[in-house]
Formats: structure tokens, C-alpha cells, sequence
């Protein structure tokens, strides 16, 4: 406990560095105008025999002492001192408890099936609040392509230009999208294209279990609304998800597995995410395989 400083303490010491050193104290705010000498109170309790100066006090005033209690009376609760509660964390409000998954999940699930059109599910999405993300982004990322396809391309999240423009698969790694499906004969009218979430990660992290689940029965909704022969997952995250498997990209790419989607069987294949084959040029060899699979499976179909 420090002792209140006098007059000549305080002859040679600088404003600022004076309010710097009660900062650094602990003091973060002044309570009277009159200094208090809390030593002078001995062994008497927060709140017992000092009371405050009135504020109009000046400097040098003394500190009236109040009338002790009679031995006899009972012992009552003593409510802290403004010194006390000075050294107090300050109260703050209990933040609201987020959304459950599953009560998202149950959300999502009821406002998606309750779309006939992927523009009712689009609205459905502007007005639904279970995932976490649409917080922190700028734009939905619905889809972009054709309404109905034969193909269906899903990846993991919208990035920053995708967030900015409102639509899946616009930046660099969209472009190189658009070029390897041009490979097979394949643009942007014959695909349609869109994630496993909707609104982009902060700082394009990975997608939670969490937020893939409170978005999943809409991508399932528009799965079925698309009506798709194939679908291509881009990635391992979306991968993944869409298989419910737990193995690697490396492991689960290049070969056809089922997803039950609305009462049908919908072949998938995964592959490598285009964002990956930016930064790993050597991988594009497994990717052209990947893409050779998806006409093959296109012409027998």
C-alpha cells in the first residue's frame, strides 16, 4: 500500500510522469480532490471509522472521523471502500452464449428445405445467423456457374477476392480453376461452382467442424436443387466433409465414391485444390489425371 504523496514530493516530478507512475500503481481513477492517508486508519476495516471528503474539499483538509459503532450491536455485512473497490476488476456484462451446432444445424436444416429454388435458398442464407462467420465477412459466396449442371465443383471457403465480389472461385486460384476445366472442354456454363461454407474465414483459415456443419444442410438443399450427375470436391477440407472421412487429400484423391444426397447415390471425386497447385506446380501432373477421370466420366454417362 503506497502513502499519499505531499507537496515536496511532488516539487521536481513531472505531470505526466506522475500520472504515468499512478497508471502503473494501479490507479485508474481519482475519487476526491483531498489525498487520503489509508495508513492512518490502523487495523479499521474498509468502510468502518473514515469517511470520503466532500469534493469541493480543498488540499491539506482533514479527514472527519466517524462515530464508532456500540460494542453491542450486531456484526452487519461492511460494504467495501471506494479504495478497495478502486483495486477491483471492474464488472462486465456476461457475453451472449453463441448459437449450439446443433441448433444451427436444426435451424439451417428447417430454412433450407423450405426452399423450392436457389434463389429462395440464397435468401434463405442472407437471413440465416447460425454460422459464426458471416459476422466477420463482407459478402455471402453463394455459387457461380449454371443453375443446373451436370458437373458440381464444391471447395472449402471463400478467400478475400471472393469476399469482396460476392461469388466462389474469382481469384487466382478461380482463374487456374476456369483454365484446367477449359483442359476438358468444360467453362463456367457447364459447371456450377460453390463451397462448403459461404461466407470466408478470417485471415482464409480452415473452416471448423462447426461452421461446416451449421452450412451443410444448405449445401445438401442446393446439391439437390442443382440436380448434378458428378460432383468434384477441391481439396482435403472439402473432401472430407463431403465423404465424411477423416483420411488425407493424397489418399482420398482419384478415385470415385458415393454421397448419399436426398435419396441418391452422387458420384464424387476428389481432387487437389487449385490454391494448392499454385504453390506446388509439380502437383499438376495428379490433378491432370484427376481432370482426364472427369471427362471420361462425363462421355460414358
Amino acid at each position: 500500500m503506497c502513502r499519499a504523496m505531499t507537496d515536496d514530493d511532488r516539487t521536481d516530478i513531472d505531470p505526466l510522469s506522475l500520472l504515468t507512475w499512478y497508471q502503473a500503481a494501479g490507479v485508474d481513477a481519482a475519487l476526491a480532490a483531498t489525498p487520503i492517508n489509508w495508513l492512518e486508519r490502523g487495523a479499521s476495516p474498509p468502510g468502518g471509522s473514515y469517511a470520503w471528503p466532500a469534493r469541493g474539499d480543498q488540499p491539506g483538509s482533514q479527514v472527519t472521523e466517524a462515530p464508532a459503532r456500540p460494542a453491542a450491536e450486531p456484526q452487519r455485512v461492511i460494504t467495501p471502500s471506494p479504495a478497495a473497490q478502486l483495486h477491483s476488476p471492474p464488472t462486465r456484462s456476461r457475453p451472449q452464449t453463441p448459437l449450439a451446432a446443433s441448433e444451427a444445424e436444426t435451424d439451417a436444416r428447417r430454412s433450407a428445405n423450405a426452399a423450392t429454388s436457389l434463389d429462395e435458398l440464397e435468401a434463405a442464407l442472407r437471413a440465416f445467423n447460425g454460422c459464426t462467420l458471416k459476422a466477420t465477412a463482407t459478402n455471402l459466396c453463394f455459387y457461380r456457374g449454371a443453375a443446373t449442371a451436370r458437373t458440381m465443383i464444391i471447395g472449402e471457403a471463400p478467400g478475400r477476392e471472393e469476399d469482396l465480389e460476392g461469388k466462389p472461385f474469382v481469384g487466382r486460384a478461380g482463374q487456374l480453376l476456369d483454365k484446367m476445366l477449359a483442359a476438358i472442354g468444360l467453362s463456367q456454363a457447364d459447371v456450377h461452382i460453390t463451397n462448403v461454407v459461404y461466407w470466408r474465414p478470417p485471415g482464409n483459415r480452415t473452416p471448423t467442424p462447426q461452421e461446416a456443419l451449421a452450412c451443410r444442410p444448405f449445401l445438401d438443399r442446393q446439391i439437390t436443387l442443382v440436380q448434378p450427375d458428378f460432383i468434384v470436391a477441391l481439396g482435403g477440407s472439402a473432401a472430407k466433409e463431403l465423404l465424411s472421412v477423416s483420411e488425407g487429400i493424397m489418399r482420398l484423391r482419384g478415385s470415385w465414391r458415393n454421397v448419399p444426397i436426398a435419396g441418391r447415390d452422387i458420384p464424387t471425386l476428389a481432387t487437389l485444390h487449385p490454391a494448392y497447385l499454385l504453390r506446388t506446380p509439380a502437383a499438376k501432373q495428379l490433378a491432370w489425371t484427376d481432370l482426364l477421370a472427369i471427362k471420361t466420366k462425363l462421355r460414358t454417362k
